[in-house]
């Protein structure tokens, strides 16, 4: 029987053809005239000050912090549920990393929880649309407002998504995206930092190349010009190659959300009425990106058990994400009772745009065999 992965990326012969584009440009490293393309349509799409092509989104992350000047001594309020780079971002610069809890409705950052953190220390919040889902920052950037905060969105897992009429990645002053490889629009790995005022995508794409800028820039000077490294800085640039991928797959984000919004629709169909499973719930106000789809199961199912079940029959799965106050390198004294429940009931199963109508009906099936079969085995276990 055919495996089907958890996630897979839609690469394709349009990719392999701007990959050599940039082979016969000679120049692949990154900042270069893909980079360079490639930042200023996200600008444009953004509707942003500026935008800047990045390795990844957790260099993204670092960068705005740094561009917001955080340091030793500040708080960073952090959405709790989810990959837990927005704390690494605030321990980066020296900050503390303090965990919000999460709505069990759509499991974004509940805003009643970050109003309750904010402390004479707090710097600013940072919100993850979870999964690919926008959190709700009407409410959020209220709460900045009134505090004087800063408001950034980890958009990682929501290209495509929006929320009340705005893309996700442009919801907040700053926005960090990612392109790895089982985002919406994909170059294997990659990001990119959008900031509404050109002075913090400024600070970000210099301290991205060593705090020198452009070295592609500096070889098209007539003369000979000597870098001069005004800032401590990274090695965070995105190559050409990636940037000419995400030109092409920019351009096929519709289609490509569009058939991830298929699968989550059959599976909604197939999974209806099953009383050991919880759906994904999106509001009225915004849109899902579809990164990953992800069941909540009944506290009786064993989870461990159904993941060995489904990847008896080739069925990728995931434990869902993380709960970040609970990892040891935090040491957070915080109790996140929402996200350690969501956490440890959680289960992903395969979305991306490859997958056919008999492969998410293939899935969903066995998925309902594998959480009966195994309905109870958590509370005889505890």
């Amino acid at each position: 029987m055919d495996a089907i992965p958890l996630v897979h990326a839609s690469l394709g012969e349009r990719e392999l053809a701007a990959v050599a584009e940039v082979f016969a440009s000679g120049w692949p490293a990154g900042q270069g005239p893909q980079g360079k393309a490639l930042e200023a349509r996200l600008a444009a799409e953004y509707r942003v000050g500026d935008a800047v092509a990045v390795s990844n989104c957790g260099a993204a992350l670092h960068l705005a912090m740094l561009a917001l000047g955080v340091g030793p001594g500040d708080e960073v309020i952090v959405a709790d549920y989810g990959f837990p780079a927005p704390a690494q971002a605030a321990r980066y610069v020296g900050a503390t990393p303090v965990f919000a809890d999460v709505r069990p409705d759509t499991y974004t950052v509940d805003p009643r929880a970050v109003a309750d953190l904010v402390t004479p220390r707090t710097a600013g919040i940072i919100a993850v649309d979870t999964v690919g889902l926008p959190a709700d920052y009407t409410e959020l950037q209220e709460i900045a407002d009134r505090h004087g905060l800063f408001l950034v969105e980890d958009a990682a897992c929501a290209v495509g998504a929006t929320y009340q009429g705005g893309k996700a990645g442009a919801l907040a002053e700053v926005g960090c995206l990612s392109f790895h490889g089982r985002k919406g629009a994909s170059s294997g790995e990659g990001g990119a930092l959008l900031a509404a005022d050109p002075e913090i995508g400024k600070d970000a794409r210099l301290r991205s190349s060593f705090g020198i800028g452009s070295i592609f820039d500096m070889g098209n000077v007539v003369g000979l010009p000597i870098p001069v490294f005004t800032e401590i800085g990274y090695n965070f640039k995105l190559s050409d190659i990636a940037a000419a991928i995400l030109q092409v797959q920019l351009g096929r984000i519709g289609e490509l959300l569009a058939r991830r919004s298929a699968v989550a629709a059959q599976y909604g169909e197939l999974l209806a009425g099953e009383d050991l499973l919880t759906l994904p719930h999106v509001p009225a106000d915004r849109t899902h990106a579809w990164q990953t789809y992800m069941v909540t199961l009944d506290e009786t199912v064993e989870r461990g058990a159904v993941a060995t079940a489904l990847r008896a029959q080739g069925i990728g799965c995931g434990h869902g994400t993380f709960a970040g106050h609970t990892q040891p390198v935090f040491d957070a004294k915080q109790t996140c009772p929402v996200s350690l429940d969501l956490a440890t009931r959680q289960l992903a199963i395969p979305m991306h745009a490859e997958l056919t109508q008999d492969q998410v009906t293939r899935v969903a099936h066995t998925l309902r065999e594998a959480v009966h079969a195994h309905a109870g085995t958590a509370r005889r276990a505890a």
